[in-house]
């Protein structure tokens, strides 16, 4: 079939890449080049730097309501276009162009988690199984009608990056089922229950920001959430710094929320609302990353000084 293609992260290569095993691929749509990096220099997005490679048509509009981005998709003249983390919603007249309609990856089992952050959602709500969907897309946020699910595990200690790297594999292996399906007319989508709807809003910093008064877990959850990015942060010595990794404890001993219990030789042991959660791996502003017994040596944290909540950076 004739594929237009359009999406913008890391999340959506390996779709496009199997997408170019499997099909024509006739253009590829890709957000703005982003300043990016310490320098803040205009940087193209894993799409476009793999459309390059293939040498397929590419167009980067600002959004897609003008008349001339619209002729653009028109002429590629599609049967499908396939959306997977693209970033601009498809306006009514984009979405009726291909012959057999337009398809998204959708990194959850829906209807639970549509919306933009569903994979740091699901680890935030200790979901212990989540997935990708196939779905026909309509003018609503994640709506339209499922052709297919695949479902996968999500163990304890997760984090977000290593979840989005499984669901991008799952998800492109479950898109090229889902495409041989439509073009061998056995597609058969089903409408999304009413029942288990879940919103997966987008990140916030103020989410970033870790409250020792929480239960430890909760806390765990927060840093795995935000592993690679944004990244859970707490304050020591009024700055704000990051935490790579972190694990609750069993046990009982209680203490005020944010009191450092412990230093141990693998871990900063910290009180937290409910249970004790072990630092494992930090990283100061403009420092590599280091383990939380280094970063204690380095600033002199012992048992019994109290820790702060992360400070907006």
């Amino acid at each position: 079939m004739r594929i237009v293609f359009a999406g913008t992260p890391a999340f959506a290569v390996p779709c496009l890449r199997g997408l170019a095993r499997e099909h024509q691929l006739v253009g590829v749509l890709s957000q703005p080049d982003r300043p990016r990096g310490r320098g803040r220099h205009p940087t193209p997005s894993p799409v476009k730097t793999l459309a390059l490679e293939l040498a397929v048509p590419l167009a980067q509009p600002v959004q897609l309501r003008d008349a001339q981005a619209i002729a653009v998709i028109e002429a590629w003249r599609p049967d499908v276009i396939v959306v997977v983390a693209y970033g601009l919603l498809l306006p009514p007249a984009v979405l009726a162009l291909p012959a057999y309609g337009c398809v998204n990856v959708h990194a959850s089992l829906l209807p639970r988690w549509r919306g933009a952050a569903p994979i740091q959602r699901a680890i935030l709500a200790g979901d212990s199984v989540t997935g990708v969907s196939i779905m026909q897309m309509e003018a609503g946020l994640d709506t339209g009608p499922v052709l297919l699910q695949r479902r996968l595990a999500l163990p304890r200690g997760t984090t977000a990056g290593e979840l989005e790297a499984s669901l991008a594999d799952l998800g492109a292996t479950a898109l090229l089922e889902a495409l041989r399906q439509i073009a061998a007319g056995t597609a058969r989508p089903q409408p999304q229950s009413s029942e288990g709807v879940t919103y997966a809003a987008k990140i916030t910093k103020a989410e970033t920001l870790i409250d020792w008064a929480n239960p430890a877990a909760q806390i765990e959850r927060q840093v795995l959430a935000f592993n690679p990015r944004p990244g859970a942060a707490m304050s020591l010595g009024g700055e704000s710094v990051r935490v790579l990794a972190a694990r609750a404890l069993e046990g009982t001993e209680r203490g005020d929320p944010g009191l450092v219990l412990e230093v141990r030789h693998d871990a900063l042991v910290i009180a937290c609302g409910s249970g004790r959660l072990a630092l494992q791996a930090l990283q100061r502003p403009g420092r590599n990353p280091v383990s939380a017994r280094e970063l204690a040596a380095a600033c002199g944290i012992l048992p019994g000084q109290r820790l702060g909540v992360g400070v907006p950076r």
